[in-house]
């Protein structure tokens, strides 16, 4: 190395300066590095960031942490104590140590813990803190990150974790059981075997099986209780060793490589348990042929190379075991030509003839096309030569797709057939069209004629054999034979109006493609007449799940039935739709994805016959009836004490209407309590209110009486219309109040004004009441005198003479007193005798002899007895003492009236003396009579 020399006046100086620059630099580096480790001596790198996730299928926690970027900046080696804990247990179960060097681009890092438990059993947290390799000084630790497991969620029931895993047979597994919120584990297990059962608290249940037995079962069931006994359960699969490989076999395509196929055994794994598969010489099985591939079935190929004869083995084995298959072949026998390719058609219109290509490789091929009908039929046609490349198919349809796909075989030592080639869809040629349209009308009577409206379409057995462009409608008289008339209108359209006068005229359509038209489809429209226009009634049909059922009376003398309807009868003019019927047909169902719930549909019936159409019945209906949109309106309401009489307006039932209103409900119920009126039903609303329910099933009525309602009574009422579909809920209610009973307060008028008025009265006079209305009347019964038990004659009981004398006698005129023979009186009588009655003096009165001498005399004197009954004694209306007593009787004084009471008077028919005929005796009862107090008037002084 060359020096550079200074001159020697700056030796000294210079080279003063240059040792100082020396050691500047020699310093500055070190004191760096001493810099340098002494912050890495006392720095402390806490973590800054701490995120913990969980992997539940992988049952492994994943967690991302960093530090301060200074530590990223010096790129320095640091050590991390992780600790992991469940939050249920109060020791760490995991602490693990890591060792990491960081880097200047500042990622974070990264650190996963997989668990011996099911996460989601219950919370898991961790924690990190870190020291700096060259330091002796921990960091504090990070606050605890959580993982929160569904112990702490809001569940509603046991759950059993893990949900669903693939276990080998002899393995051990740990399951828990959570219970709900709030509830606690009463039972777990599970079957077959139970070898350690741990409790961990009284809502999460740990639960090992060991040694898993698949011979039990290809899984195993565990059971979980809580308190409330609701259960739930959970299944685990056990996998077992895998199968010999199915259908092992080898084979080429082009003579340079071998492929070997098999099919994969079941072996209940799943994931990382799949099946492994190696394939390689018997000879030497260390060193595999190729690495195998299975979706639906495994394969495996190499290289043929100048080896013609093969001895292949095929491994598979999982965690569970191990199986081998063999197979020995030669190439030559195992060809698998390849698909052909380029595969294109010539074709008219009822054939097709196919073309393609394929690699042979100098081997003989012959090959086999498949013929897809547009029915799905398949058809199979062989080549008729080997190697070659055509084949033509016949009788196909015009104007028809078909497709084709070609496969090949080895005409020498055949092993299977290659692939199918690409399918090659072609249509053939088109021709004359098929079949005739199916075509109906809708006539419209106008001014001097009519409008015909005409529809057409396809039918299934209607073949185009081409492309439609066109469609022709001819129509001419009948009668006359006049010269037809025709219109051509393109192919998108379906339907023409055209005017006919009243003659019947003959109407055809055809179809017309690019090569001719169809054969032309007639309808006749008869002759129009008053009566053409029938009116019939309108029948009701009915809704089924799969359209509207529709009977008709079926006539023999139609060929076929005809029902024309209107998808959407609300729009103008309407899309007319039919269907067409047989000769045996009486019912159909009509469906349409265009029905919906509570549109009336119209249905008319046509009967044909040499295509002339007759309407024969007219059907309405509905997919499904809905309740009527609108309550009646009840106009009027006629109220008495016990009844109220609703009357409402006729019902609306246009066409508007969303099904046919059956009749009408009506409901009633009293403001407070329920309802219990007689001839009703009870019905609940959602509110569980009762009312009374009754039903009129009479459309047409618009009038009802609601009977045996209580008096001075608000009720809350409603009527409703009802429908096949039901009725609209109960809103709004009609409040009615029932007036007072008028009757009622009569009755009650006279129970108590009468009776009160009555009283008054009575306590007001109540001595003259009692002695005008209530005399006092002695009981015959208990009377002494009239003692019956001495004397009967002829069953008839009879007074004695001696006990009753009268007082007086009454004599109505003096003929009668000069007709009565002298009286005679007992000596018994001869005493006088007084009685007190009601506080007056009555005594016997004795006639005088004056009155016996007015008597004319007797030659045979009778005895008479007589006797009174004082209880009917009346006084005399005089104006001296009415109790005064009369001592003599005037029998002169004939229009004197005397009011006494009369004495009966008998014949003494025990005294030999009494000689008196039977005619006298009935002259003086005649002229001898009682005059009853009942007959007098109460006397005014008596008042």
């Amino acid at each position: 190395m060359r020096m550079l020399h200074l001159p020697e006046p700056f030796a000294g100086k210079g080279g003063l300066m240059m040792n100082h620059f020396m050691i500047l630099a020699l310093l500055l580096p070190l004191r760096t590095c001493y810099t340098t480790y002494s912050q890495q001596e006392s720095n402390v790198f806490p973590v800054t960031y701490l995120n913990v996730s969980k992997d539940l299928d992988l049952q492994r926690l994943l967690v991302e942490w960093d530090v301060v970027k200074s530590a990223h900046d010096a790129e320095l080696a640091i050590s991390f104590e992780i600790q992991v804990r469940r939050l249920d247990e109060a020791t760490t179960v995991w602490t693990e140590f890591l060792n990491v060097t960081l880097d200047k681009l500042g990622k974070p890092l990264h650190w996963s813990w997989d668990s011996d438990i099911p996460l989601e059993c219950m919370s898991h947290a961790v924690r990190i803190r870190s020291k700096a390799k060259s330091s002796k000084i921990w960091s504090q630790w990070s606050l605890w990150e959580t993982v929160p497991g569904l112990d702490t969620s809001n569940r509603s029931g046991p759950q059993i974790f893990p949900k669903e895993k693939f276990l080998a047979e002899g393995s051990d597994i740990t399951l828990c059981c959570i219970g709900g919120k709030g509830q606690t584990i009463k039972e777990f297990s599970v079957y077959p075997a139970v070898d350690v059962f741990k409790y961990t608290n009284s809502q999460v249940r740990l639960l090992t099986v060991e040694n898993l037995s698949h011979d039990k079962g290809s899984n195993i069931h565990v059971y979980c209780y809580d308190e409330d006994e609701r259960l739930y359960q959970a299944a685990f699969f056990v996998g077992k060793p895998p199968d010999t490989p199915k259908d092992f076999y080898c084979q080429t395509q082009d003579m340079k490589r071998v492929t070997c196929t098999w099919t994969e055994g079941e072996t209940y794994l799943y994931g990382q348990n799949l099946p492994r598969y190696t394939l390689s010489k018997t000879s030497s099985q260390k060193t595999p042929l190729c690495k195998a591939s299975c979706s639906k079935q495994c394969s495996c190929s190499w290289d043929i190379g100048q080896q013609w004869i093969w001895n292949v083995t095929v491994t598979v084995e999982n965690p569970l075991g191990k199986k081998t298959a063999a197979d020995v072949f030669d190439v030559n026998h195992r060809i698998y030509p390849t698909a052909p390719f380029q595969v294109w058609e010539d074709c008219t219109d009822t054939e097709i003839t196919l073309h393609w290509n394929y690699e042979n490789y100098e081997i003989d091929l012959f090959c086999q096309t498949e013929v897809l009908q547009p029915d799905g039929k398949v058809e199979l046609h062989n080549s008729s030569e080997v190697d070659s490349k055509r084949v033509t198919v016949r009788g196909l349809q015009p104007y028809t797709e078909y497709t084709a796909r070609v496969r090949c075989g080895v005409a020498k030592h055949f092993w299977r057939w290659s692939e199918w080639s690409q399918p090659l869809t072609t249509r053939t040629k088109e021709g004359t069209p098929s079949g005739k349209l199916d075509i109906w009308r809708e006539i419209t009577p106008v001014l001097g004629g009519r409008n015909v409206t005409l529809f057409w379409k396809q039918t299934p057995s209607f073949q185009a054999n081409g492309k439609i462009i066109s469609y022709e409608v001819t129509w001419e008289k009948i009668e006359d034979g006049s010269k037809p008339e025709s219109i051509s209108f393109s192919s998108v359209y379906n339907s023409t109006r055209i005017f006919i006068d009243n003659h019947s005229y003959r109407i055809s359509i055809m179809a017309k493609n690019n090569v001719n038209f169809s054969l032309p489809s007639v309808l006749i429209i008869s002759r129009a007449t008053d009566n053409s226009i029938k009116k019939l009634k309108e029948g009701q049909v009915n809704g089924t799940d799969d359209g509207i059922f529709i009977t008709w009376e079926p006539r023999s003398i139609y060929d076929s039935y005809i029902i024309d309807w209107c998808n959407f009868p609300r729009l103008q003019p309407c899309d007319l739709l039919w269907k067409r019927f047989g000769p045996n047909t009486s019912s159909a169902v009509i469906s349409s994805a265009a029905f919906v719930p509570g549109v009336r549909y119209k249905f008319r019936i046509y009967g044909s016959v040499a295509n002339r159409a007759s309407l024969l019945e007219k059907k309405i209906g509905y997919l499904r009836e809905l309740p009527p949109r609108l309550d009646p309106i009840v106009r009027k309401v006629d109220l008495s004490y016990n009844s109220v009489t609703l009357s409402w307006d006729s019902y609306l039932t246009n066409e508007s209407e969303p099904g046919f209103i059956r009749g009408y409900h009506v409901y009633v119920s009293p403001i407070e309590g329920n309802c219990n009126l007689k001839g009703s039903k009870k019905h609940i609303l959602s509110d569980e209110s009762e009312l009374c329910k009754y039903t009129i099933d009479n459309p047409e009525e618009k009038r009802y009486t609601v009977k045996h309602l209580m008096p001075n009574t608000k009720y809350k009422i409603v009527v409703k219309a009802f429908t096949g579909g039901g009725e609209t809920p109960i809103v709004n209610f009609r409040y009615i109040d029932t007036p007072y009973n008028s009757n009622m307060l009569y009755f009650v008028a006279v129970l108590v004004i009468v009776p009160a008025l009555v009283a008054a009265i009575c306590h007001w006079k109540m001595m003259w009441v009692k002695e005008c209305c209530c005399p006092v009347i002695p009981s015959p019964s208990k009377s002494k005198v009239l003692s019956f038990k001495d004397f009967k004659i002829d069953s008839e009981k009879v007074l004695k003479i001696n006990d009753c004398l009268p007082d007086m006698l009454a004599i109505d005129s003096n003929a009668e007193a000069q007709k009565l023979h002298p009286v005679t009186w007992s000596p018994l009588s001869s005493t006088p005798t007084e009685d007190m009655i009601d506080g007056h003096i009555s005594s016997w009165i004795y006639p005088s002899e004056n009155v016996a001498r007015n008597f004319a005399p007797t030659p045979t004197p009778q005895t008479h007895t007589c006797f009174e009954n004082f209880a009917y004694s009346s006084p005399l209306k005089t104006e001296s003492d009415p109790y005064q007593i009369p001592k003599t009787l005037e029998a002169g004084k004939t229009n004197q009236a005397v009011v006494l009471y009369q004495p009966q008077c008998y014949l003494d028919i025990f005294h030999e003396d009494a000689a008196s005929t039977t005619r006298e005796t009935a002259e003086r009862k005649n002229s001898l009579k009682y005059i009853s107090q009942t007959d007098a008037r109460c006397l005014g002084g008596r008042l």
